[in-house]
């Protein structure tokens, strides 16, 4: 834990300075580099033995990574930063997965390398939030990491079609209010709705028996279709080139 705050006190000290941070520095510690801190050893224990079954079965190696702050610096930079420093390109391409959680700053990215994008679903970074969601709540980030390491695996393992011999003692999972499009739902219920009023033959018959005999126009008012559903939890959600999504949390 101790060389966990030095770091973080290190990278505070260099962006006050107005320093860049230099995050090739950084070393992989295994699966799991908790350069926050946050993970309790248990779960990283556990995280450690199944991301070696990942890489046994798949050829593909998972990085999960934390660190306390991004420091100013724009998170797809810094993410790909410490992608390209520790994933090597092999005969066979990059077979890397990178997990960046900026603690502090309540964001995180998937990097997927350039071997693995062709295989892996599309969407794979929705799923890992939405499986993280509830441990996110909790800031129980050993769960968190839990979560996207055996989503992740899961789909890898399809991809390639093996089996792992490995699970995680996962507690927390999504309900349905964490998986379900609400925005899209409620959006689909307000139309249904506004549809039905408009066009339901019998409801404009006795509007008509009970209104006046000169309608004029004016409607329902004006309807504004255009909410922006950003990332999750507030967060906000988005995408620059292949293999690569952020999101908030």
């Amino acid at each position: 834990m101790r060389k966990f705050l030095g770091l973080g006190a290190a990278l505070w000290l260099a962006a006050s300075a107005g320093w860049a941070v230099d995050w090739k520095i950084l070393k992989p510690q295994g699966y799991v580099s908790d350069f926050a801190g946050v993970v309790d050893p248990a779960s990283k224990a556990h995280l450690e033995t199944y991301g070696a079954e990942v890489e046994r079965a798949t050829g593909a190696r998972i990085y999960l990574v934390t660190v306390p702050s991004l420091q100013g610096e724009p998170l797809p930079d810094v993410a790909r930063t410490i992608a390209r420093a520790w994933r090597g390109e092999g005969p066979d391409g990059d077979q890397g997965v990178l997990l960046l959680l900026a603690i502090g700053d309540r964001r995180s990215r998937l990097e997927i390398g350039s071997a693995l994008q062709p295989v892996l679903p599309g969407g794979l970074q929705n799923r890992v939030m939405q499986q993280m969601r509830p441990a996110l709540r909790l800031q129980n980030y050993g769960e968190v990491m839990m979560a996207a390491a055996e989503t992740i695996g899961g789909s890898l393992a399809r991809a390639r079609k093996v089996r792992l011999n490995a699970s995680l003692p996962r507690r927390l999972r999504p309900t349905i209010t964490d998986v379900a499009p609400w925005p899209f739902v409620l959006f689909g219920i307000s139309e249904l709705f506004l549809f039905a009023i408009l066009f339901y033959a019998p409801w404009r018959g006795r509007w008509r028996l009970s209104g006046p005999a000169t309608e004029s126009g004016g409607g329902f008012g004006s309807y504004d279709s255009s909410d922006s559903f950003g990332g999750f939890g507030g967060g906000e959600g988005s995408r620059s080139g292949p293999g690569a999504a952020s999101c908030g949390w």
